[in-house]
């Protein structure tokens, strides 16, 4: 019961990570906001989890969005402990691309961006409201691209460098104001989630791609949700009372070495 009574609201939960540190989060005693677009995932979420978990239908990008959410939990909760900045897109299904440094399609570079960047800027934002005088924890999740250039998705990398260098921001704000709220970040490359779908394909070239990528992780294989949704359990308790702006990798070793520079 490491999260016992906390109230917790995570973004993007309706699959994938978010999903994972839900069900995690519900496990450890904490009471779960599952927040998504994807109403019926996230409805499905909840109802698996039963008592102490709500649904909220959640634009991350839309600030009414957040003002609606804010206002519920202010009302029905009275605060806020744990926010999970998780909600995120590539761009490989919100548009046709290009998505290359040259060639980039415009609309895809502006719907990633206020999907992974305005979208955890906003986070942050309301959650020091609702956190401000009981102090909480907030974990905004990178990735692996927003450490490294991704010469083939550089919308992506470079929405995931803006949530690495905005949790620094508000973790030192917090800290400044005397508010006792730490923002980490969390920094997952090769797990295999529904995001990797659009790019591994189907079949035997589906297969094919999963080992070329697993040939470049010295751990040897992909990681699961739930790898990085114990990362996120750390960041959130109370153990890491002492832990604010910092990056958390959980890759299985990518980035220890020559394989952070990537390949087309």
């Amino acid at each position: 019961m490491r999260l016992k009574d906390k109230i917790a609201l995570i973004t993007g939960s309706a699959r994938g990570i978010g999903q994972a540190t839900a069900e995690l989060f519900h496990n450890e005693g904490a009471v779960v906001i599952v927040s998504d677009i994807r109403d019926e995932e996230g409805k499905n979420v909840a109802a698996n989890l039963g008592i102490n978990s709500v649904y909220l239908h959640l634009d991350v990008g839309s600030e009414e969005s957040w003002l609606t959410i804010t206002e519920f939990i202010k009302n029905k909760f009275g605060r806020l402990d744990i926010l999970v900045n998780n909600a995120g897109v590539t761009g490989f299904l919100e548009s046709s691309g290009p998505w290359d440094a040259e060639n980039s399609d415009l609309q895809s570079w502006e719907e990633v961006h206020r999907v992974n960047s305005t979208g955890v800027m906003l986070g942050c934002k309301y959650a020091i409201r609702l956190m401000k005088e009981n102090g909480g924890s907030i974990v905004n999740i990178s990735s692996r691209s927003g450490v490294v250039g991704i010469p083939g998705a550089v919308a992506y990398a470079s929405s995931k460098a803006s949530v690495r260098n905005h949790t620094k921001s508000v973790a030192l704000y917090c800290a400044e104001n005397g508010y006792k709220i730490r923002c980490n970040s969390v920094h997952p490359a090769a797990i295999m989630t529904p995001m990797w779908d659009a790019m591994l394909g189907e079949g035997e070239q589906r297969q094919q791609i999963i080992q070329e990528i697993e040939f470049g992780i010295p751990m040897g294989h992909f990681g699961k949700p739930s790898d990085v949704a114990y990362g996120i359990l750390y960041l959130a308790s109370d153990e890491s009372k002492y832990v604010t702006g910092i990056e958390l990798t959980i890759d299985g070793g990518i980035l220890a070495g020559s394989e952070a520079k990537p390949r087309k």
